[in-house]
């Protein structure tokens, strides 16, 4: 297997330095200065990955060619949309890169209500909490029809959770939760963010479903012949966020996707986090179901908290993720392939980290600090030395 880092690009505070030194040989990164729904030039990608082999590293993943808001929705720009999609495909296989993870949330990419959540060890971790975004979604955002998504009992919840805030506190929510995109600067308006999601008032689950039916099967055909493997990352959290639906969080969803185009291009980046989140997921058995579409494996491990819907991202070996069993599939998985002549290593990475050590106080993407990584990689890498050892 193929251990990777995610990079943010040159100005991300933790440099690929600090990749090669935690133990990864493999790159996972994307062009975030071009919106979705352009093209990314060739020579803007060749650029990029000549910055990561000059550090002695490989850019392997591509981590997101977002998929725009037109795709999603099918609107008026779809067909152009498509077509730059595919001809990044094109640009990017022409530089000799073949696995693109994207994912299809609607208007918002993963969502954490603190970012800043402390540990009793010290550390900082990431949380949801169902009753913080209730609060922010009914009186913050005000967002119109907020009130029939959340049940009597949140909304008083919410309204509790509210008068326990002060204004800093306030405005701290308001900001996680209006931040743009991993890895950009971007931080979206309250205006924004109500039209964004009116936007999908008509569409809903079975609309959004079709959509990504719709985009697989307009892209998957070039992929395939481009030798590029698309693979979706599962939705994070895997349920409804601000009314809007979450298509990709469980068993039945991803077999539905895969169903959706049959060409080998269209597969998974298993994401245990994010679908360790809902504890109704056995995680081994999703696995199992889906190992032959699987192209890119994010590790991490979630610990579940009292109340609906709240969670704290774990240290890798804790909470509530069975890390060791996943690394177990993952080896049988690589080995299988081996068998049939496949000989192709499965990336992974340490999917975020906590804070810990000098991270603290370090500037750096929510979620990817330099020494919680490197723990975590470590961890990792400990792991599956000793499941190869024995299985």
């Amino acid at each position: 297997m193929e251990q990777t880092w995610r990079w943010f690009g040159p100005h991300d505070n933790v440099t690929l330095s600090d990749a090669r030194q935690a133990g990864a040989s493999g790159i996972v990164s994307a062009l975030h200065d071009i919106p979705p729904g352009e093209v990314w030039p060739a020579e803007a990608i060749r650029e990029h990955q000549q910055i990561i082999a000059a550090a002695g590293m490989t850019w392997s993943v591509v981590e997101s060619v977002n998929v725009s808001e037109q795709i999603k929705q099918r609107g008026p720009l779809w067909r152009q949309h498509i077509d730059n999609y595919i001809d990044t495909l094109r640009n990017l296989a022409s530089c000799g890169i073949h696995i693109v993870c994207y994912n299809f949330m609607p208007v918002v990419d993963w969502v954490r209500t603190d970012l800043e959540y402390p540990l009793p060890d010290g550390s900082i971790s990431l949380r949801y909490e169902s009753s913080a975004l209730a609060a922010f979604d009914l009186f913050i955002l005000k967002r119109p029809g907020a009130d029939y998504d959340w049940t009597p009992d949140q909304q008083r919840q919410a309204s509790i959770r509210l008068s326990h805030m002060n204004e800093t506190e306030r405005d701290r929510l308001t900001r996680t939760l209006l931040a743009g995109l991993p890895g950009t600067t971007e931080v979206y308006s309250l205006d924004y963010v109500r039209n964004a999601i009116a936007a999908y008032h008509d569409i809903g689950r079975n609309g959004l479903r079709a959509n990504l039916g719709e985009f697989l099967r307009a892209v998957c055909p070039s992929a395939q012949e481009l030798g590029v493997c698309l693979c979706i990352h599962p939705d994070d959290p895997p349920w409804p966020v601000f009314g809007l639906p979450r298509i990709a969080g469980t068993l039945d969803d991803l077999l539905f996707l895969l169903d959706q185009a049959h060409e080998q291009s269209n597969g998974i980046t298993f994401c245990s986090g994010s679908l360790g989140a809902r504890s109704d997921n056995d995680l081994p058995q999703i696995f199992r179901r889906i190992a032959h579409r699987i192209r890119f494996v994010h590790l991490r491990s979630t610990k579940q908290q009292p109340g609906e819907h709240a969670f704290y991202e774990a240290p890798h070996l804790a909470g509530d993720v069975d890390i060791v069993a996943l690394m177990k599939e993952l080896v049988l998985e690589e080995r299988r392939r081996h068998a049939a002549g496949d000989y192709r290593p499965i990336p992974f990475r340490a999917d975020h980290g906590n804070k810990i050590l000098t991270d603290i106080g370090r500037l750096s993407v929510p979620g990817y600090p330099a020494v919680g990584r490197l723990k975590a990689l470590a961890e990792l890498r400990g792991v599956m030395t000793a499941v190869e050892a024995l299985a």
